[in-house]
């Protein structure tokens, strides 16, 4: 009989299971987008080919062996990184233990209880003796154990598990922003090492021309004044040289924090020597998913908000819990208690529906579906912005080469400028000092200029490879 009942009991619950978790709950549906949604996420690129620039190791998109050694001590050492992995730890924690909430908790109860009854208050006759202190002792086990029904458990294993592998796709974004800006750093101490090498050689010139202009006055060819004026020209190179060492140490400590290491002079080629023949274009492939972590991460917190709100919608609905459940053996004297007959069970089992919270489980409930919907809002934003970088840094290159092409006739007609007045200032008066001193500081800043513009088409490329996802794999 009673065997039966419990067969019935747990058939029912079987059954009611079944039926509420697909009642209550809502089942996640991964989140796609049309071709055409993913074609309007990039300004004037759309291009059809499936390769992507992301799929490529660093260790093969980079050349500068310099610049990997650094890549691989940052991702080894970083402690931003570290932090990461600490946080999927953490997550992979909580997502066992959510997978362990379906079953019964279990306590080992063990106790002594000693009891004395007052004589008095038995209200016997004086010549009836009984003894009135007992001693029990008892060995047992508790236990706890919430019957899932509604799916409110399952979807709270679900939500870890969303939390967990968001985790994961942290990591991959910290190391795609690693790896980028380990680079990017890396390219602007080059270019810095250019300038100050540019600024050196100008000043070397500029020595040479003071002392020209000297001999040029000896000559009666130029005043006192065109003198002092090249010096003056001199110096203003000369300054400059502190100001690029300052900000050449400040990049060298930066590349030191980012890989974790002791402030130290870091090794590195030259800027003219630096390669990258990359097909940008044919690299942006149409499906941004696939690769970006931030995306993923987005996508997951979305999911993880996805369940809870199933979680506290399922908190409206009755829980059957094993509320009390114990079993042991229990006996007034050590010696029998090791007899069958001290064996003791006590099982409590029950529905409990909720009726009045003050509002709590409402409130839980639209809070949830709230952070659902910032979940939600944040994923589009994220998506947003990953098209943005995209095409920004796509746009960025296009610039840098179109500029590169001109500032070279630049750089070109300056030199021969610099060339042609120096010889008329030598061997005729058709031309003085302020006009060799215009050429001479056109043609310094268009050489610098042009290495700002070579730094802009490989800050472009890095941040194409960082937006699309490059890095961490």
């Amino acid at each position: 009989m009673k065997a039966s009942f419990f067969k019935y009991i747990f058939a029912s619950v079987f059954v009611i299971s079944l039926a509420g978790c697909g009642l209550v709950t809502k089942k996640y549906e991964e989140v796609t987008l049309t071709e055409s949604q993913q074609k309007e996420l990039y300004r004037d690129y759309q291009s059809e080919d499936s390769t992507n620039i992301a799929d490529i190791p660093w260790q093969d998109f980079f050349t500068d062996e310099n610049l990997k050694a650094l890549i691989k001590d940052g991702l080894e050492k970083n402690y931003d990184l570290q932090n990461a992995i600490l946080q999927i730890s953490s997550a992979e924690n909580t997502l066992k233990q959510s997978k362990l909430a379906f079953l019964p908790s279990l306590d080992f109860t063990p106790s002594v209880t000693y009891n004395k009854t007052s004589q008095n208050s038995l209200n016997l006759p004086a010549n009836i003796n009984i003894n009135l202190q007992t001693t029990t002792v008892s060995l047992g086990f508790s236990t706890n154990w919430e019957i899932e029904i509604w799916g409110k458990l399952s979807a709270s294993k679900r939500s870890a598990q969303a939390a967990w592998m968001r985790s994961v796709a942290s990591q991959n974004a910290v190391k795609t922003s690693l790896v980028a800006t380990i680079a990017d750093a890396y390219y602007t101490l080059l270019s810095l090492d250019k300038q100050l090498e540019i600024t050196e050689e100008t000043i070397a010139i500029r020595e040479k021309t003071v002392v020209a202009m000297k001999a040029l006055m000896e000559a009666g060819n130029v005043t006192g004044a065109d003198v002092v004026q090249a010096e003056s020209n001199l110096y203003a190179a000369q300054v400059s040289v502190p100001e690029l060492k300052r900000s050449i140490r400040e990049l060298e400590n930066t590349l030191c924090v980012l890989t974790a290491k002791p402030l130290q002079p870091i090794q590195r080629g030259t800027f003219d020597q630096q390669q990258m023949t990359i097909d940008l274009k044919s690299g942006v492939p149409t499906q941004l998913l696939a690769n970006r972590p931030d995306v993923q991460a987005a996508e997951l917190s979305f999911r993880q908000a996805f369940e809870l709100t199933n979680v506290a919608k399922a908190s409206f609905y009755p829980t059957l819990r094993l509320s009390a459940g114990s079993g042991g053996i229990s006996a007034l004297t050590t010696r029998t208690l090791l007899d069958p007959s001290s064996i003791f069970v006590n099982l409590v089992g029950g529905l409990t529906q909720p009726i009045f919270q003050r509002g709590q489980l409402k409130a839980n409930y639209r809070n949830a579906k709230n952070t659902q919907l910032q979940a939600w809002n944040s994923f589009e934003q994220t998506l947003l912005t990953a098209g943005q970088e995209v095409t920004d840094a796509l746009y960025s290159y296009d610039m840098a080469k179109e500029k590169q092409a001109i500032r070279e006739k630049q750089v070109d007609a300056l030199e021969k400028a610099v060339s042609f007045r120096m010889q008329l200032l030598e061997y005729s008066s058709n031309t003085n000092y302020t006009d060799v001193l215009t050429s001479e500081q056109s043609l310094i800043t268009a050489q610098l200029a042009g290495v700002t513009d070579k730094l802009q088409e490989y800050k472009a490329v890095i941040s194409l490879y960082r937006s699309l996802g490059g890095g961490w794999k």
